[in-house]
């Protein structure tokens, strides 16, 4: 190798490497231009969760999602905006901006801590250079008085006074982001350790808090069954008032509210809640909402050998919350000889409507129920899950009898016997239910608490301004110079009234001298 190759290896300049890489990812990731960004990305992502339904709210509408626009629902879901919660990207976006708010904070809670405790700096020399400043009558030891009864930071040299006010400026804006940083580390706690669950309760039902009472359960990763709070009610009466007919907006709901009788642990004395919209029953830091109300028409089916093979209600899930027309599935495998199943259409204020029937009212003035039943093998031996609210493509079931678009509805207390030797069915009354949504969050209250701290913050940070005065002793009086170190505000007009409040105050020392 010749002397000139060997000068040039050696001149060759080295890459960052991965030690340098790694700082540079993180002075970038820390940055407080990449936080912001990250809190922009994170209020995006989020919008997805309002525009499509959620799993985790109500999974009837994704499921009617994914029925009405079955191609379109499919991309949706690959890329989890039915879950837009607990999809990969947001869990990314979340944890980056943890991450870089925790780097950008902590610096700069060192350095502001540093700055509190350091002393107000010297005067300058020569004070008329500075963008305020006036000359004044006085003298130092009144000036320092004045600037520390109205709270200024003050330090004294040798013919000069040093003042500072507007710490509290950078404090709000630290608190602004630690709040921001105890708002995410709460949402988080609320995931791992909070659970959300869904049930429909008819009346004079009960539930108990416990994870096969609900329809639908979602826990967090650190919750167990053993974590629920044993709370249980039993719903005795469910009311709702609509706009009467006649009224342009006739049907629309006045007011809807469930009458519980609630129990906080078992053996505890009974205590009424009226469960309405936006006020849940809480229990043990567990809050239920109502978020529906529907109607479960009852019936008393018997089978062909002249037993009663079931009775009770059947919840009809809604179909048009106008007028709460709404559609039921009954199944009855302990019928005999043959196990039976009905679709039933439920109708509260039930119209004729030329050869067809339709309800006009939400409430149950007129409430009829038509009927379409069927027989033969419901499946159920098979031990595949199968949905009580659908009938589903049952290929060994036969439908009874004529089938008709229409059939004429029965009456409460009217009976229908089936067709060849099946049975018979009676519409015994009528029922209503509301779905429930119990959640736990031990986060929620830290979020509330974290969040009013970053409003207080973000005021202090907008309101307040860091600004520094000095004054200096000269021939006849003293110099006044005042400076603000942030933009924003007329800080003319308060250095203006300041400088008028301390010749005011010199000169009412001088007249209380003897």
């Amino acid at each position: 190798m010749t002397l000139t190759e060997e000068k040039t290896t050696q001149e060759r300049p080295k890459g960052l490497g991965p030690i340098g890489w790694l700082r540079w990812g993180w002075r970038v990731l820390t940055s407080m231009r990449t936080a912001l960004i990250l809190l922009f990305l994170l209020a995006l992502a989020s919008v997805p969760g309002s525009l499509f339904p959620q799993r985790g709210v109500d999974p009837g509408a994704v499921a009617r999602y994914l029925t009405d626009d079955p191609v379109k629902a499919e991309w949706l879901d690959r890329f989890w905006l039915f879950d837009v919660f607990k999809a990969p990207w947001f869990a990314a976006i979340y944890l980056l901006l943890f991450l870089s708010l925790v780097g950008c904070v902590l610096p700069r809670l060192a350095v502001h801590l540093k700055e509190i405790r350091r002393t107000p700096p010297p005067a300058p020399r020569n004070l008329a250079r500075l963008p305020h400043h006036a000359d004044i009558e006085g003298d130092l030891a009144s000036a320092e008085a004045y600037l520390r009864s109205k709270r200024w930071r003050v330090a004294t040299g040798e013919g000069w006074v040093s003042a500072e006010k507007g710490h509290l400026r950078e404090t709000g804006n630290l608190l602004f982001h630690v709040a921001l940083l105890v708002l995410l580390v709460a949402v988080g706690a609320g995931g791992l350790f909070g659970y959300r669950g869904n049930v429909l309760v008819v009346e004079g039902d009960g539930f108990s808090n416990t994870v096969a009472a609900y329809d639908r359960y979602l826990p967090g990763s650190q919750v167990s069954p053993e974590d629920l709070q044993p709370f249980s009610f039993t719903l005795k009466d469910f009311q709702a008032t609509y706009v009467g007919p006649g009224h342009e907006k006739q049907g629309q709901p006045l007011d809807y509210f469930a009458k519980l009788a609630v129990q906080d642990a078992p053996g505890a004395p009974e205590r009424e809640v009226e469960l309405r919209v936006n006020e849940p029953l809480e229990a043990d830091g567990a809050l239920t909402y109502l978020i529906g109300h529907g109607y479960a028409p009852t019936f008393r089916i018997t089978g062909g050998d002249g037993k009663v093979a079931f009775e009770g209600p059947v919840p009809c899930l809604v179909n048009n919350t106008a007028t709460f027309e709404s559609e039921c599935v009954i199944k009855v495998p302990d019928a005999a000889p043959d196990q039976l199943a009905f679709l039933g259409r439920f109708l509260p204020s039930t119209v004729p409507n030329g050869e067809e029937w339709l309800s006009i009212f939400p409430g149950a003035a007129n409430p009829t129920v038509q009927i379409w039943p069927f027989k033969g093998d419901l499946g159920l031996d098979a031990g595949t899950p199968q949905s009580v609210y659908d009938l589903g493509a049952h290929q060994n079931l036969k439908p009874l009898g004529q089938m008709t678009a229409s059939p004429k509805p029965m009456a409460v207390g009217e009976a229908i016997d089936l067709p060849e030797g099946a049975g018979k069915i009676e519409f015994t009354g009528v029922k209503e239910w509301i779905t429930l949504q119990t959640t736990y969050d031990p986060g929620r209250f830290p979020a509330l608490l974290a969040s009013g701290a970053a409003i207080l913050g973000l005021l202090l940070s907008l309101q307040i301004r860091r600004r520094r005065v000095w004054v200096r002793l000269r021939d006849g009086g003293v110099t006044v110079g005042g400076l603000t170190r942030t933009e924003g505000g007329d800080f003319g007009e308060e250095f203006a009234e300041l400088t008028k409040a301390l010749e005011q105050h010199a000169r009412a020392e001088v007249k209380d001298v003897p």
